[in-house]
């Protein structure tokens, strides 16, 4: 007789540590990313859905629908990948990186990966299949001729771009859509039946029907005509559709918001500290509409007692939410120069969350301790229900602080000690960033005017007080507490992070001070205060302008991401954004992350996790750029608009790039950039030189370098591409100086051989 064979056993998955924060987030909770990522690493190998299940003791039906739900979250997000006999295999343990596609308009891409480090160069063949935007898993298949790593794809996680704003086309019976956006390098192919009226050069939006692959060219059809391309306020319609920006609310955030109103419930305020008697006031621009931070500052022994008090958004938007799933999906408030598309709708961002005057409002409050050293002895954070005594703006606040404007302080006479006190913490703070060496780097922000049928009447600088500047250190102050706060806790969050410059930009900014006999102090590993004190030390310098452009361009981007390296420029070893719920999802997330431990949370019953926290700041990272480039190319069309009827036209500059293929010069009255073309510059060969940012004549000597000053003529203004183009100027005594000697003929005849 047969022996029956044992049944397979099973060893009992370890005990999943984030049980409590699944119970909270799902009404049928299993396994946590986190312990499929562990059981799977124990396994050793990669494992079918069939035995996933079995072995994580998964069996009723809804239970495997939730594992499949989560495997293909897990899927999508890159930490898992699928192998062609259908098994779940680690990432981590593969030679695969997960991360955001960043497209170039010549056709090759970036793959920028989720846990950090160096890009991924991907060539045009890879790209065929990709659109900027997307995420994608990528194979490291060598190095390309430039020593970077190259990627070959292997998979698509998340398609990115579902709609193309750009310029309608028809040509010999084909019709296409290319493009507004310089990152998008495909064309977008429209069959007859799905033009919709559309006319050749018109600017139109395309829905994309079919997403490229290796065998179909992208495929679209038109869904509205945005008209043509000088009609008023089509720069912002096509910025908002040819970078994706999520401007429409769906209808279930509509059905939330339907509920408020712009009273604070009465319900929402016990519990709270109330600081309705603390005179806090907000300190913002003139044309601001919301208003999500206020201040107050007292004297208390030999130094201060400041109180940073927040819009508490938390409290309106709640994780899981129509309004939190549409927040994080726009990521940030996105500010064009003539409107904003809000990260929040209308009834929170300018109604129930903006902190006006004389009402009630929610805040989260961090109240510091600071020392006449500027030191943060001692920081705490509450949930308070608070009344802003007044809304005063930057240049108010400067007359009545620094100019002594007797008509000002006479009005706010109530709020003038306190604003004294601001002020002068302000200081203590700001010589507390000097010592630690925050790099100040000189910029120049300017702001579009418009005039008559919204056309661009001038362009103008944003003038820096002091007040734009006591605001910004009591923030940072605030941020930093943050970031230690939950440093504390071990909740995890996403910190503003800033890393240290990368060993090649460190190479090439030696190189280049080194020809003007200059170092960059710390060896291998400068600190910010390095980079501080050499720029203290040029500022006297004809050239400081070249030698910190080279610096500031040696830096890397700040990011957001879960793990806390510090803020380089800052010179911070914690820092995180906490004071812009409004416009910024991370300034939420962090909220909800402080909120958590002051009602007794730890991190293993907190809604997110370390997993999600990195795809999070992946995302918001993202959705940061993507504001950033939208906002360039609207004001970049504007800027081209403006241009339009100064062609012929001389004007002095500066030069801001030096590349291969020429010179961007900035004008300085009119803060217009442009391009010389290698090609206009004076009949010469020109050597690029990298290291000395500059350009230089084979036979003539002359010399094209950064930030030098250059008068040119605008030649031409490129509407459809956003561009405007330079020739240089050249006086005629500098043209005969620089112009070569005749050679005799028989000196320049070569010898037969």
């Amino acid at each position: 007789m047969k022996k029956k064979p044992k049944s397979q056993k099973t060893a009992r998955p370890p005990r999943d540590p984030y049980a409590e924060r699944e119970a909270q987030k799902y009404q049928s909770p299993i396994a946590s990313r986190e312990a499929i990522l562990h059981w799977l690493e124990k396994a050793g190998k990669p494992l079918r859905f069939e035995r996933l299940a079995h072995d994580l003791h998964l069996r009723n039906t809804d239970e495997l629908e939730a594992l499949s739900r989560r495997l293909a979250a897990m899927l999508r997000d890159g930490q898992l990948v699928q192998n062609r006999s259908d098994e779940y295999c680690l990432v981590k343990l593969l030679p695969l990186v997960a991360g955001t596609v960043i497209g170039h308009r010549d056709g090759f891409g970036f793959l920028k990966p989720d846990e950090g480090g160096d890009d991924v160069f991907l060539p045009p063949r890879q790209m065929r299949t990709l659109m900027h935007g997307d995420r994608a898993l990528v194979r490291v298949s060598g190095k390309d001729a430039r020593g970077r790593a190259e990627g070959s794809l292997v998979d698509v996680l998340e398609r990115n771009t579902h709609e193309v704003a750009g310029r309608y086309v028809e040509e010999h019976g084909v019709s296409f859509v290319q493009p507004d956006n310089s990152r998008i390098a495909h064309t977008v192919l429209v069959p007859t039946a799905e033009r919709h009226g559309a006319r050749t050069g018109q600017m139109v939006v395309v829905e994309i029907t079919q997403q490229p692959d290796k065998q179909t060219e992208l495929i679209g059809r038109v869904t509205r005509i945005l008209g043509e391309r000088h009609a008023p306020g089509i720069e912002v319609e096509l910025a908002v559709h040819a970078h994706g920006l999520p401007h429409e609310w769906p209808a279930d955030v509509q059905r939330e918001i339907s509920g408020f109103d712009e009273a604070v419930p009465e319900a929402a305020k016990p519990g709270r500290l109330d600081l309705r008697n603390t005179p806090l006031v907000t300190i913002d621009g003139e044309d601001a509409r919301d208003f999500d931070d206020a201040v107050y500052c007292e004297r208390k022994g030999n130094g201060f007692r400041l109180l940073v008090a927040i819009a508490d958004v938390s409290h309106y938007v709640l994780p899981g939410s129509a309004l939190d799933l549409e927040a994080r999906n726009r990521g940030t408030s996105v500010y064009f120069p003539d409107r904003v598309i809000p990260m929040l709708p209308e009834i929170l961002s300018n109604g129930l969350c903006s902190i006006k005057p004389l009402v009630d409002r929610l805040c989260m409050v961090c109240e510091m301790q600071i020392t006449v050293d500027g030191n943060i002895s001692q920081a705490r954070f509450h949930q308070g229900t608070m009344r802003s005594a007044a809304r005063l703006t930057y240049t108010q606040v400067a007359g009545m602080l620094v100019d002594k404007d007797e008509r000002l302080r006479r009005e706010h006479v109530h709020l003038i000690p306190h604003l004294e006190n601001l002020y002068a913490v302000y200081h203590v703070l700001a010589k507390a960033r000097t010592k630690r060496g925050a790099i100040d780097f000189d910029s120049t922000e300017t702001r579009i005017i418009f005039g008559e049928d919204r056309k661009v009447a001038s362009i103008k600088p944003l003038v820096r007080n002091d007040a734009h500047r006591l605001i910004e250190e009591c923030m940072i102050a605030a941020n930093v507490e943050a970031a230690h706060f939950l440093e504390k806790h071990q909740i995890p969050t996403l910190y503003r992070v800033h890393a240290s410059p990368d060993a090649d930009g460190l190479k090439e900014v030696r190189l280049f001070l080194g020809t003007l006999g200059l170092s960059l102090g710390g060896g291998q590993k400068p600190e910010a205060v390095h980079y501080e004190k050499l720029l203290d030390k040029v500022r006297s310098r004809p050239d400081k302008a070249l030698i910190q452009t080279v610096l500031l361009r040696s830096l890397s981007q700040a990011v957001y991401g879960p793990d806390n390296i510090g803020h380089f420029g800052l010179a911070l070893s914690h820092y995180a954004h906490f004071t812009s719920p409004i416009r910024r999802f991370p300034d939420l997330l962090v909220h909800r992350a402080i909120r958590h431990v002051l009602r007794g949370g730890t991190a293993k019953n907190f809604y997110y996790s370390m997993t999600q926290m990195v795809n999070l700041g992946a995302h918001c990272s993202m959705t940061e750029r993507r504001a950033d480039e939208a906002t360039r190319d609207a004001t970049d069309w504007l800027k081209a608009e403006y241009m339009q009827d100064k062609v012929g036209e001389e004007f002095e500059g500066f030069i801001t790039s030096v590349l291969p293929f020429g010179l961007f010069v900035q004008l300085k009255e009119l803060y217009v950039e442009g391009l010389i073309h290698v090609t206009s510059l004076p009949s010469d060969y020109y050597t690029f030189d990298a290291t000395g940012h500059r350009m230089i004549g084979e036979r003539s000597g002359r010399v094209y370098r950064l930030t030098d000053p250059i008068r040119v003529r605008v030649s031409n203004v490129n509407l459809e591409e956003h561009k405007i183009d330079f020739v240089p100027v050249i006086p005629a005594h500098e043209e005969r100086a620089h112009k070569p000697a005749t050679r005799h003929p028989k000196k320049n005849r070569r010898k037969k051989r």
